[in-house]
């Protein structure tokens, strides 16, 4: 049996851009049917970057109450009539970090490695976003913020049920935000870093060492994971 290394993917700001359209959808739906103004899209503000906590965070402040699950149907089902809305009226905000499909696929043909997803996104909105930039949408393993309090635990997720099937050797988190530098120290998981603007100084400030602008050429990729700790 090969002994094999998890690639685990975010995905906003990582495989995908948006330009905060996203965001700006949560926050509309989030006005729109409850009619209050949502707090703020810096999601650096909550306690846990995930939906989950985003969402009863906004809605207890609100109303003194977390919110049941039938309005959070309500809420997410408004949410991505939003995105698929956005997507199809302005199809260049949401664009592939380049390489990242290419990418992708190179890591599926290769049995040293396997790929998955790790977001503190919601399934649903997830499935949209990777869809529309050519990765497929469905993963068997994977770990979205569905009924998750923090993004160890969507991690956790996404190892498990790949650890049920492969014989894994180590485990690479990917990603571009603050957060998932804190998540993975918290872990002890290498992380590679992914920064748009060639800002890789707000990472690396944090104690990521790292970072990449995007993926291509993608051999510089797998340069970073074949020099990382075995």
């Amino acid at each position: 049996m090969v002994v094999k290394t998890f690639v685990l993917f975010d995905i906003d700001g990582t495989l995908l851009y948006s330009e905060k359209v996203d965001s700006r959808c949560f926050a509309n739906s989030y006005e729109a049917i409850f009619g209050r103004p949502f707090p703020t899209i810096d999601w650096s503000k909550f306690a846990e970057v995930t939906d989950h906590v985003i969402f009863r965070t906004a809605y207890y402040d609100h109303f003194g109450r977390f919110p049941t699950e039938t309005e959070r149907t309500v809420f997410e089902d408004h949410y991505l009539a939003a995105l698929n809305a956005s997507r199809a009226e302005r199809p260049e905000e949401f664009r592939e970090v380049p390489g990242a499909a290419r990418l992708w696929q190179r890591l599926e043909a290769d049995e040293r490695f396997v790929p998955g997803i790790a977001t503190g996104g919601w399934r649903r909105p997830a499935a949209i976003k990777l869809t529309h930039v050519g990765i497929p949408a469905s993963h068997p393993f994977a770990g979205y913020a569905n009924d998750k309090f923090s993004r160890v635990d969507i991690l956790n997720e996404a190892i498990g049920l790949v650890r049920s099937v492969h014989d894994i050797s180590r485990v690479v988190y990917v990603g571009d935000a603050a957060w998932d530098v804190t998540t993975t120290q918290k872990m002890n998981l290498p992380l590679i870093g992914v920064r748009r603007k060639g800002d890789h100084e707000v990472l690396r400030s944090l104690g990521a060492n790292r970072i990449i602008t995007d993926f291509n050429p993608p051999q510089a990729f797998f340069n970073h994971l074949e020099d990382l700790p075995k």
